[in-house]
């Protein structure tokens, strides 16, 4: 059975989580009650490529099986070409739907491709939520603010690589190295990338951090173990560093300072990476604008 959190420990959570409360209610992401059917995504036929809903085993606490999209080139049926992967992380209330519903991704991949602006490559959309039971799941629904707050405890990111990463090369046709494999998310999901990427550094050669929340660097984590020892981590990925480690954010958002924080402390360690910093707040026009920047930087 597993033991309650101490006071302390729940203190310290909710400390660490007030701005993120703040940011979860003002910003645009799409909501659902629980348990509800969710909507379907767009079409595959509208777009140049392929999008397939794909079921996968979770071999952590909660459901025994959660849902991903996967949008495929649009020659992968046509012949036998292996791809590289990115895989795309949504933020605190949001899903496995929020970048197609909320920042239009298939469009813009399209639009990109269109002009020769980004590599072929294939996108993976995964449901990263903590759930507690297959009720609580509820078809992978969106969390609401409080329900996210305290559900970071570091269990399916614990799991991506066999979980997600694992089934995706199993399944499709990838390439199978660091240098093909992407890893980025908004605001929660970009704290993910930092730290999924940091405890695997020889699985993701391109990591993006948008607008992402970002706890002290030396403290001991308020989410979970998972996320401990982020210094130590760090060191061991950038001994053989990423191609691209992008941190990006916008002037106005909830996480501006520790971010600042974050690049300070990268920079001091001479660890290679890129800052960009964008007029705006925690919000959509901010994290569709960086992952079109993300997208065109991929496997040049």
């Amino acid at each position: 059975m597993t033991s309650s959190p101490s006071f302390s420990t729940v203190f310290k959570r909710i400390i660490a989580f007030l701005p993120l409360a703040w940011a979860l209610f003002s910003c645009s992401s799409p909501r659902y009650l629980p348990n509800a059917v969710l909507p379907s995504p767009p079409s595959s036929p509208l777009h140049r490529g392929h999008l397939e809903s794909m079921g996968y085993k979770s071999t952590v606490r909660g459901p025994q099986q959660r849902r991903m999209f996967v949008y495929l080139p649009e020659n992968y049926y046509a012949d036998d070409t292996r791809y590289p992967v990115l895989y795309l992380l949504h933020g605190a209330r949001g899903n496995e739907l929020s970048w197609m519903e909320k920042g239009q991704l298939l469009d813009r991949i399209d639009s990109l491709k269109a002009i020769g602006a980004m590599e072929e490559c294939i996108v993976v959309l995964p449901n990263v939520n903590q759930y507690d039971n297959e009720e609580d799941y509820g078809n992978g629904r969106c969390k609401n603010a409080f329900q996210s707050l305290f559900k970071v405890d570091g269990s399916t990111e614990s799991a991506f690589m066999r979980d997600v990463v694992a089934f995706v090369d199993s399944v499709y046709r990838t390439r199978p190295e660091k240098g093909s494999r992407a890893l980025a998310g908004l605001s929660i999901g970009g704290m993910q990338s930092i730290h999924i990427s940091a405890t695997w550094p020889d699985a993701f050669d391109y990591v993006g951090a948008f607008s992402p929340m970002i706890h002290s660097y030396i403290m001991p984590s308020p989410y979970s173990k998972f996320y401990n020892f982020l210094g130590r981590k760090l060191k061991g990925q950038f001994a053989d560093p990423p191609r691209l480690y992008a941190v990006m954010t916008g002037d106005k958002d909830f996480f501006i300072l520790p971010v600042k924080c974050y690049d300070k402390r990268l920079t001091r360690k001479g660890y290679p990476h890129e800052l960009t910093i964008n007029p705006g707040a925690h919000e959509w026009y901010n994290w569709t604008d960086f992952c079109e920047k993300f997208l065109q930087r991929l496997w040049k």
